[in-house]
C-alpha cells in the first residue's frame, strides 16, 4: 500500500522535473546566438513504479506509480551531418586558399590590359619597328632604349610582386601550422575536462559542444577521422567520451591526438633555404608535400612552393617566378644573339644589347641595357652589314629583331614555341587554374551552406519553438503544484477531520 504522503511526492517530483526543463530552455535562449552551442533538452522518465518487483515483494497488477525525472540533459545533435560538414570543409579550405592565391597572381599579372608585359612587349617591338625604318634617326633608337628599360623593369616588377606575394603566403602557411597545433592542444585540454566530468554521471554537454567547435575548426586545415573511447566508472551510458583525432593520409592515417594517453603529435614543416616545404613532421612520422592531404594547408603549401618528389621545385607562384625567369632568359639570349649578327652606325658588331644573364633563375630580375647602348644609341645593330648596302639606311636586322617574337624561342613541354605563345600558354594557364578554384570554391561552399542548414534544424535554438516549450512545462509546473494545494487540502482532512465526530 502506498504511503499517505505518495501524492506530495509524486507531485514534487512533477515540479523538478518541469523546473529543470525551464531551466534548461532558459540556457538555450541564453546561447541562442553563441557561436557552437548546440540546443539541449531535460529527458524525462517514468519514476520506478511502487512496489518495486522483488523476491520479497509482491508485484501485484495495476502498481500506482510514483511519477516523473529528469534523467539527463542531452545534446540534440547528428553526427552524420557533423561528418558531412566537415568533409565539405576541408574541400572549402583547399579552394579558398588556391582561389586567393590565383586572385592576387592575376592582380599583379593584370592581363590582357594597357599595363601587362605584353603590352609593354608590343610597344618594345613596335619602337624595333621604327628602327628598321629609320635606322638612323636618334629619336627612334632612344624609344628603342626606352622601351627596352621598361620590358626589363616590367619583368623585374612582376618577379619581385610574385615572390612578395610568395612570402606572405610562406607567412600564412606557418601561421596555419600554428593554428592546428593550437586546435589539437585545445581538444586535448577539452578532453581531459570531459574525462574528469563523465565518470561522476554527469553529460558535459557545453564541453561536447566546445570539442565539436574545435573539430569544425581543424578540419578546415586538413581531413581528420575521430574515435571515440568512453570514459570508466559511473559515466552515463549517452556520453561520448574523449576522441582521437587522426588524420587521414594516402599513405595511412597518422595519430594527431590520442585521447587515451593525451599525447599530441604536432605538424613541424622542414623547408630549404627558399622557405619550399620539403618535408612535413606528425610527430615521428614523415610525410612528403606532394602525399599530404586536401585542405588548407595542403592549398596555402602548393600555393607558396613545395620540393616534389623529383627534387623539383613546384607550386603555382613557383611555377610563375620559374616561367618569368625563362622566359627572360631566353629573351636575352635571343635577342642578343640576334642583335651581335647586326652592325652598328659605326660599323662594329658582336655587339650585346643586353647584359649577358648566366642562368635562369632569377632572370627575371636581372634584364639590364648594356652599358655601351644606353651610352650611344649609335651602338644598336640595325643594320645587316650585306654586301652593297648603306649601315645609315640599313635596318634589315632591327627588322629581324621585330619579327623575333613569332619565331621559335623557348623549348616547354609541348615543344619550342614562340616568345609570344610561351606567355599565352603561361597566362592562359593561371587563368584557367583561377577560373577551376573559383568554381570549386563555390560548390563547395554552397554544399558546405546546404549541410551546414540542415545541421542547424536540427542543432540550432530556435526562439519560437523554445517559447513553445517553455508555456508547455510552466503549465506542467503549475498543474504539478496545483495537486500539492490540493493534497494538503486532503491532508488536512485527514489531519484535523477526522476523528472529531461527536464533539
Amino acid at each position: 500500500m502506498s504511503s499517505t504522503f505518495h501524492g506530495l511526492q509524486v507531485a514534487k517530483r512533477g515540479m523538478d522535473a518541469q523546473q529543470a526543463a525551464l531551466y534548461t530552455i532558459g540556457h538555450n535562449v541564453s546561447n541562442a546566438n553563441t557561436p557552437g552551442y548546440t540546443r539541449q533538452r531535460v529527458s524525462l522518465e517514468t519514476f520506478p513504479a511502487y512496489p518495486a518487483p522483488g523476491m520479497n515483494q509482491a508485484g501485484t497488477a495495476g502498481q500506482i506509480g510514483m511519477g516523473v525525472e529528469a534523467s539527463t540533459v542531452e545534446r540534440i545533435r547528428d553526427t552524420f551531418l557533423d561528418t558531412q560538414y566537415r568533409d565539405e570543409t576541408i574541400k572549402v579550405g583547399y579552394w579558398d586558399a588556391r582561389a586567393g592565391a590565383l586572385e592576387k597572381m592575376e592582380e599583379i599579372m593584370n592581363e590582357p590590359t594597357e599595363d601587362g608585359l605584353s603590352a609593354v612587349f608590343n610597344q618594345f617591338f613596335e619602337s624595333i619597328q621604327d628602327v628598321a625604318s629609320h635606322p638612323s634617326e636618334a629619336g627612334a633608337r632612344s624609344v628603342m632604349i626606352e622601351r627596352a628599360e621598361a620590358v626589363g623593369d616590367t619583368f623585374s616588377y612582376l618577379s619581385t610582386s610574385l615572390k612578395t606575394i610568395q612570402g606572405d603566403l610562406q607567412n600564412e602557411r606557418d601561421v596555419a601550422v600554428t593554428q592546428v597545433n593550437s586546435l589539437l592542444e585545445q581538444i586535448n585540454n577539452v578532453n581531459q575536462q570531459i574525462q574528469n566530468v563523465e565518470p561522476n554521471g554527469y553529460l558535459p554537454n557545453d564541453l561536447y559542444d566546445e570539442r565539436d567547435r574545435l573539430l569544425d575548426e581543424i578540419s578546415k586545415f586538413m581531413p581528420v577521422s575521430l574515435e571515440y573511447t568512453k570514459s570508466s566508472g559511473n559515466a552515463s551510458a549517452t556520453s561520448e567520451g574523449v576522441v582521437t583525432v587522426q588524420l587521414q593520409t594516402s599513405q595511412g592515417s597518422i595519430t594527431l591526438l590520442d585521447g587515451k594517453t593525451h599525447q599530441v603529435n604536432a605538424i613541424s614543416l622542414t623547408t630549404n633555404q627558399d622557405s619550399y616545404v620539403t618535408e612535413i613532421h606528425i610527430g615521428d612520422e614523415i610525410r612528403n608535400p606532394e602525399s599530404f592531404p586536401q585542405g588548407k594547408l595542403k592549398g596555402l603549401i602548393e600555393a607558396s612552393g613545395y620540393i616534389d618528389n623529383s627534387g623539383n621545385k613546384t607550386g603555382v607562384y613557383a611555377s610563375m617566378i620559374d616561367d618569368l625567369d625563362e622566359m627572360a632568359y631566353e629573351f636575352v639570349k635571343w635577342f642578343n644573339d640576334k642583335h651581335q649578327q647586326g652592325v652598328t652606325l659605326d660599323g662594329d658588331t658582336g655587339m650585346s644589347f643586353f647584359n649577358e644573364i648566366s642562368q635562369k633563375e632569377g632572370a627575371a630580375t636581372g634584364i639590364v641595357i648594356a652599358d655601351k647602348i644606353k651610352q650611344n644609341t649609335n651602338n644598336i645593330a640595325a643594320a645587316s652589314g650585306a654586301a652593297g648596302t648603306d649601315r645609315q639606311g640599313d635596318g634589315q636586322n632591327a627588322q629581324l629583331l621585330s619579327q623575333f617574337r613569332q619565331k621559335v624561342l623557348i623549348n616547354s613541354g609541348n615543344g619550342a614555341v614562340s616568345l609570344d605563345g610561351f606567355y599565352q600558354s603561361v597566362i592562359g594557364q593561371m587563368s584557367v587554374d583561377a577560373q577551376q578554384a573559383n568554381r570549386l570554391k563555390s560548390n563547395s561552399e554552397t554544399l558546405q551552406g546546404a549541410v551546414e542548414q540542415r545541421r542547424q534544424s536540427t542543432s540550432a535554438v530556435s526562439l519560437d519553438e523554445e517559447m513553445t516549450n517553455m508555456i508547455q512545462f510552466q503549465h506542467a509546473y503549475n498543474a504539478s503544484a496545483r495537486m500539492v494545494t490540493m493534497i494538503d487540502e486532503m491532508l488536512d482532512k485527514i489531519v484535523n477531520g477526522l476523528g472529531t465526530g461527536g464533539r
